[in-house]
This record gives structure tokens, C-alpha cells and sequence, in this order.
């Protein structure tokens, strides 16, 4: 098991940058365990209790979260999957099979569909990837902000003004997005502005997709739709839970999970 306190040591020349911190536990077949935004592989603690027995688990902090360094500037989806395919490279793991939770579902679902041959199957669990159809009122809320965020910055501006213009920017935006700063954020531009149903077709490995039924960040109608493109895909929906299902009825997602991997 590698300290959960310790980066990989530089050992190849498919080294990942920035290093990658990572939690590794059991044996067997290999797993990448790809959490969401803003989180880190701590969050498979409760999976990786459950697999351990059967599977080799490999759970990063994706670059900028937990106790891996922030990316060197904004990174769109594809360098994060570079990231993790260096990492894997580094591990001398050809194939694997990968679990991906909300932004990590990003990164496995073009894993999965750029790089067939590293992938043996899928689990999607609440993960991101479907950009909802944006509306009149939502141009027009980014003009907007734009606008005013053009203002905070305007040094002819009255300073009165800028400061309310200031104000203004600093209370719009989603939560992760006000908590990112520097590449972090900028990255998270780039990653929420990307809709991925292009690439579901193009999915070879057997996927298998666990949704909680309340989920409010990425509904059950994504879900679905994820069902109908990716070509070899099924559907468990957990009733009653939320965003964070893998973890809210871990016993059940665990022993589902198994029995898909061993197939």
C-alpha cells in the first residue's frame, strides 16, 4: 500500500506531472478510483473496504485537490486523462478496469472512448459529462456577469462602482467554482463547458452505470441518457439517494460492483 501521505517516487519516463498522491490497497485485478470535483481518493475509503479482498485499488488525487499539486495551468478534460493514463504508465499497468465518480466519470468516459485498449470496464457512478441545453435567460445571465465582471476591473471606473461591481462577481457562480483559485478555476471552466455525448458511443468496454434516483448535480435523466449512447451499458438506480450514492448505500453499490468486475 503506498503512504497516503507520500507522492510516488520519480521512476520513469511516463512520469505524471504534477506527482501524483495516491491511496493503494489490495490485489488483483487494477482499478482506477476517479473522485469528483473538489474531492480526493479519500472518498473511496468505504469502496476500497468493500474490494480490497478482490482487486488491486488505485485511488488519486487528481491534480489541485487533496495532496496533489495544482495543475500548471487551466486543463481541459483530455490532460487530466493524460494525467491518469501517465500515472497507470508508471504503475506498469497496461489495463484496467475504472470507477469514476461526478468529474472523475469525465476523465473515464473519454479514458474509455479514446483509449479502448487501457479500459476493461466502467463504472459511471452520478458522473458528470451531459451539459444541459442552455437557455435564453442562461446567455443572458453570462453576459451579464461578464459585464460586471468587466467593470470590477475597469480602473476608469468610480472605485465605488468597482467595488460593487466587485461584489457583485464575487456572489455569482456555483460553489466549486468560488472555491477554485488560479489554474484550479480556470480549469473548471474549461471541464463544465464540455459536453461529452460524443464520446459515449464510442465506448467498447462493458459499462455499468449506478445513480441515485435524488441526485440533483447530475440527474437521473443523464443517466439514462448515458444508458442509450454507450453502446454495452446498464442502469442500477439506488432509490433514495443523492449525488454522493457510492458512498450513501456503500454495502449495495460494493457488491454490485464486485460482481460486475468479476463478470
Amino acid at each position: 500500500m503506498t503512504d497516503e501521505h507520500t507522492p510516488l517516487p520519480v521512476t520513469t519516463s511516463t512520469t505524471p506531472s504534477p506527482r501524483p498522491h495516491i491511496i493503494r490497497r489490495g490485489s488483483g485485478a487494477p482499478v482506477l478510483l476517479l473522485h469528483g470535483w473538489g474531492a480526493s481518493g479519500d472518498l473511496f475509503a468505504r469502496t476500497m473496504d468493500g474490494l480490497e479482498g478482490d482487486f488491486d485499488l488505485i485511488a488519486p488525487d487528481f491534480p489541485g485537490f487533496g495532496a496533489t499539486e495544482p495543475p500548471p495551468a487551466a486543463w481541459a478534460v483530455s490532460d487530466y486523462m493524460d494525467w491518469a493514463i501517465a500515472l497507470l504508465d508508471e504503475l506498469g499497468i497496461q489495463r484496467a478496469s475504472v470507477i469514476g465518480h461526478s468529474f472523475g466519470g469525465r476523465v473515464a468516459i473519454k479514458l474509455a472512448a479514446l483509449h479502448p485498449e487501457r479500459v476493461e470496464k466502467v463504472v459511471l457512478t452520478d458522473a458528470a459529462g451531459i451539459r444541459p441545453r442552455r437557455t435564453l435567460g442562461y446567455h443572458l445571465r453570462v453576459r451579464a456577469f461578464k459585464a460586471t465582471r468587466w467593470l470590477s476591473r475597469a480602473p476608469l471606473a468610480p472605485a465605488p462602482l468597482r467595488a460593487w461591481a466587485a461584489a457583485r462577481v464575487a456572489s455569482q457562480g456555483s460553489a466549486d467554482y468560488k472555491a477554485a483559485s488560479g489554474a484550479v478555476r480556470g480549469s473548471f471552466v474549461r471541464v463544465v463547458n464540455e459536453d461529452l455525448r460524443g464520446y459515449l458511443p464510442r465506448i467498447q468496454a462493458p459499462t455499468l452505470l449506478i445513480w441515485g434516483d435524488r441526485d440533483e448535480d447530475t440527474p437521473l435523466a443523464d443517466a439514462r441518457l448515458m444508458e442509450r449512447l454507450i453502446p454495452d451499458a446498464g442502469l442500477v438506480v439506488f432509490e433514495g439517494a443523492g449525488h454522493y450514492a457510492y458512498i450513501e448505500q456503500a454495502a449495495r453499490f460494493n457488491v454490485i460492483v464486485r460482481t460486475f468486475l468479476h463478470g
